[in-house]
């Protein structure tokens, strides 16, 4: 696990800035304590900030290939390299050292530009093929690692980290208006935008291929679906076999690992399996919240960890750390994520670092096999959509009655008269009527009926989506957005902020192509969601822990709004000093955070998402 960043001139020019190729990595040397390295040759410089895992002591970067024509620089994990190895050395590649990296390059060379189909892993790369004077960024299939460029002044700058391209001045830290749009109704930027106008996401399953001064970017990997004819039996042995298989692979490691323990079926599931895979207790790893028991999830890890064997570590975490946090937080996220999980995940990644360098957890399971239930409401919503009572529905609303009723029977009457792919906009914002602001778009108000580019995002998805299955659907939507947009962002950010690996055996792509293949039945089943993957658990872990209603990563922020952090929100926020100032009504806000604390509506997540955009306004210096 590591930091990459590089420059290369797009006039074919020789590189000679070494000096901001080191500022470059410098920003990002959470991500690499343990060494670093540059390369400069042509028009192209890299650099790599190391965090030491697999081949500790000769798995150096850059690295090259034989003939040193071949350059790369990589961050991530490639599971499957060992058996890569193997079919290449048979081919006659020569290997200098045990490295997943040194794969790379010879299966670059073996297959050409298609090699990322080769790769099992998460992966964010850069290649200099000096030869072909060929510049290939690419990065895995769902996201999990992340890579960003901008152009300016003629070069291109790419990097795992945002702030490694602000690490000069000259580029410019504007707001682009399309995504903060998004942001405020869905509290993240999908890809390829960022916060950051002129700097962009490479996106997941992508390679940008770079020569000539030419910029072109394909995709080599998408998510099918194809809802085989197959045995509930049959697919419950296949699933234990085939996560067994994939535990295994995720536990290569030269130093000491755990696992991230919420009490949940999908890390109690990951614990559990590769619990029978090893010889000793591994360790696991616990956030709970002081004054605020009835939402932590000691008491559930607490069984797994006892009822599986592991060696169990809990952290409190108190809302004054929460709230003094918020500052460094915010610079190590790069761009606005308004999800409070990512501050408990920080002060559990900061206390697993005293004993682990590897953790993995259960990200990803909801999105391949059905785990939310907003799947079901939106399947109950589609069901009445094509009943009588549907249409009933469609009128009112074109009547004007959804919009002049408040609450539940307003919204879900309007949600009723919609098709699914205009109503779903994600696991984040179902029912949400959102922040309710005056953001200044020009766009917008010169061209009001134009669509918004979170429209045409989700549109686009739901257009190349290949299933008739609306749950499959929404599963594409989720998979393509909200997990590496929110989930993954926040997941990889504040992990590497204590430079911690995290890995996420549900989001091996193996495991995405076997969920996709299942019949709708197995995924949710009589309301049971994730119904085939609590079946698999049943014998492994305590039904109380399988069957019990899902909380996600429960975070108390609508008591703490209650309490302490309405302050942090009406000194931050709410003033017309503010940058968000600029983008809402502040009056609008100051009405939610009232009803909030008089226990009116839990306005917690609209809070928590301007909090988060106005620290990071500062934070970055943004220009509005």
């Amino acid at each position: 696990m590591c930091g990459i960043a590089g420059i290369l001139n797009l006039d074919g020019q020789p590189f000679a800035d070494e000096a901001r190729l080191h500022r470059m990595g410098d920003s990002i040397v959470h991500r690499g304590p343990d060494g670093h390295g540059y390369f400069t040759g042509g028009p192209v410089g890299l650099a790599h900030r190391r965090l030491s895992i697999i081949d500790v002591s000769s798995g150096a970067q850059p690295m090259f290939n034989e003939d040193s024509s071949i350059v790369v620089v990589f961050n991530g994990e490639i599971y499957n390299h060992l058996e890569l190895r193997s079919v290449l050395e048979s081919r006659g590649h020569i290997f200098r050292t045990h490295s997943d990296t040194e794969v790379i390059l010879h299966a670059y060379e073996e297959y050409g530009l298609s090699f990322p189909t080769q790769l099992t892993g998460m992966f964010a790369l850069a290649l200099w093929d000096m030869k072909q004077r060929r510049l290939v960024l690419t990065r895995d299939r769902v996201g999990i690692k992340p890579l960003y460029y901008t152009v300016h002044n003629g070069q291109l700058l790419f990097a795992s980290e945002i702030k490694a391209l602000l690490a000069e001045r000259d580029v410019p830290r504007c707001i682009d208006y399309d995504a903060l749009q998004a942001y405020l109704r869905v509290r993240y930027v999908p890809a390829p935008k960022t916060m950051f106008q002129g700097i962009y996401k490479l996106l997941p399953g992508h390679q940008m291929v770079i020569q000539q001064g030419h910029i072109r970017t394909e995709q080599y990997w998408d998510l099918t679906f194809s809802d085989e004819p197959l045995s509930e039996r049959q697919c419950l042995d296949d699933l234990e076999t085939l996560f067994a298989e994939v535990c295994r692979q995720h536990l290569m490691s030269e130093v000491p690992f755990g696992v991230f323990l919420s009490g949940g079926l999908d890390s109690s599931a990951v614990v559990a399996t590769m619990r029978k895979l090893l010889k000793t207790d591994p360790m696991t790893f616990t956030v709970g919240y002081s004054g605020s028991e009835g939402i932590n999830e000691f008491d559930y890890s607490r069984l797994v960890s006892e009822h599986v064997g592991t060696a169990h570590h809990e952290v409190m975490l108190s809302p004054q750390q929460f709230s003094d946090w918020i500052p460094r937080l915010t610079w190590h996220l790069d761009e606005p994520v308004g999800d409070s999980a990512c501050v408990p995940l920080f002060f559990l990644a900061q206390r697993a670092r005293q004993h682990a360098t590897v953790l993995h957890s259960g990200e990803g399971a909801d999105e391949i096999l059905g785990g939310y239930s907003i799947y079901k409401k939106m399947l109950l919503l589609s069901r009445l959509h094509a009943s009588p009572l549907g249409v009933v529905a469609g009128l009112f609303d074109r009547l004007g009655g959804a919009s002049s009723v408040g609450g539940k029977l307003g919204r879900y009457a309007r949600h009723m008269a919609l098709p699914l792919q205009d109503r779903y906009r994600g696991v984040s914002s179902l029912f949400l009527d959102g922040i309710k602001t005056e953001v200044v778009n020009p766009d917008l108000r010169t061209s009001p009926a134009k669509s918004s580019f979170l429209e045409n995002t989700f549109q686009t998805y739901f257009q190349r989506v290949k299933s008739t299955t609306e749950l499959n659907q929404m599963l594409y939507v989720d998979t393509k957005a909200w997990l590496p947009d929110d989930l993954l962002v926040k997941a990889d950010k504040m992990t590497m902020a204590a430079s911690i690996e995290l890995r996420v055996p549900f989001l091996d792509h193996r495991m995405i192509e076997f969920a996709a293949k299942l019949p709708m039945a197995l995924k949710i089943k009589n309301g049971e969601t994730k119904y085939l993957l609590k079946k698999v658990m049943e014998p492994y872990l305590p039904r109380a822990v399988i069957y019990r209603p899902k909380k996600g990563f429960p975070v108390p922020i609508r008591q703490w709004f209650q309490q302490g952090l309405a302050q942090m929100a009406q000194d931050l926020v709410l003033n017309k000093q503010s940058t968000v100032s600029r983008f809402i009504d502040i009056r609008i806000a100051a009405d939610m955070l009232q009803a909030h604390q008089n226990g009116q509506m839990d306005a917690a997540d609209e809070l928590w998402s301007l909090v988060v955009l106005e620290q990071w306004c500062r934070t970055f210096e943004v220009s509005a």
